[in-house]
């Protein structure tokens, strides 16, 4: 058997998520597909985590084991004709057969974007949430800098999270604005990225974050209670979820020798 390691990005538009669930159309759905029609083998990925649907991802890992001898290098360029467009296989590797893919994530990084210019991106509206009326970025930041550290994420989780403990570690986040696409005299924002990095996250816990913020940014709650929220342990405390589409896993980093 040869346990080999594969990214995967995806614009998850039209899917239920990652993971394969009782009548959903899923990546991993559409990924094992692809596979049982290059290899012939009914076997099951695994991935580095879930993400929710309508969420994006660039470079998601996963790995299989499989008893197919097809060389590495044409891993990709097979699977990729027989997937549809919107899901491409961008590396190839194997790995030891002790190799988890979720097991082995130590760093997470999630990306959200926020289009706050007056009027959509119609080629980016996929991929952003639209907030045409102006938001306080700076006190967004000051917000954002609340959940860096070890905290318990309750506040940030959906209430349907079956985690025993909601303990994680965010170990950095920041915001960048990218203003190229504003119009000259306008009160165009430009688009506001977010990355935020930690050890793992809960089910919605970057849109609850995103949402808390926003509601920051619109003056409805100051920066500062990003904290009390934090500490309150109630998600009740915190925003709404933002929505699915401004969300993409953008990074997945492992110890040297995991892989």
């Amino acid at each position: 058997m040869r346990n080999l390691f594969m990214k995967v990005n995806y614009d998850g538009t039209h899917y239920d998520g990652f993971q394969t669930q009782p009548k959903g159309n899923t990546i991993q759905d559409q990924l094992e597909k692809a596979i049982h029609h290059l290899t012939g083998e009914g076997l099951k990925i695994t991935a580095s985590g879930r993400t929710d649907a309508g969420v994006h991802a660039y470079g998601q890992p996963f790995n299989f084991l499989t008893s197919s001898r097809i060389p590495i290098e044409r891993w990709c360029l097979a699977l990729n004709t027989r997937l549809p467009q919107d899901i491409v296989v961008t590396e190839a590797c194997e790995v030891p057969l002790s190799f988890h893919s979720r097991r082995g994530a130590k760093r997470k990084t999630y990306r959200y974007l926020i289009n706050g210019n007056r009027f959509p991106d119609p080629f980016q509206r996929r991929w952003q949430y639209h907030h045409p009326v102006a938001l306080n970025i700076p006190a967004m930041e000051q917000g954002l800098a609340h959940v860096i550290g070890t905290h318990d994420f309750t506040s940030f989780a959906s209430r349907r999270s079956t985690k025993t403990s909601h303990v994680r570690t965010i170990f950095e986040a920041h915001m960048e604005v990218d203003r190229s696409m504003c119009r000259p005299g306008s009160s165009d924002q430009g688009v506001i990225h977010t990355y935020i990095t930690g050890s793992g996250f809960l089910q919605h816990m970057v849109r609850i974050i995103m949402g808390t913020l926003i509601n920051v940014g619109e003056g409805k709650c100051q920066a500062d209670e990003v904290a009390h929220i934090l500490a309150a342990c109630d998600r009740s405390a915190a925003g709404p979820t933002a929505v699915a589409k401004g969300l993409a896993l953008w990074n997945v980093e492992y110890g040297e020798t995991e892989k």
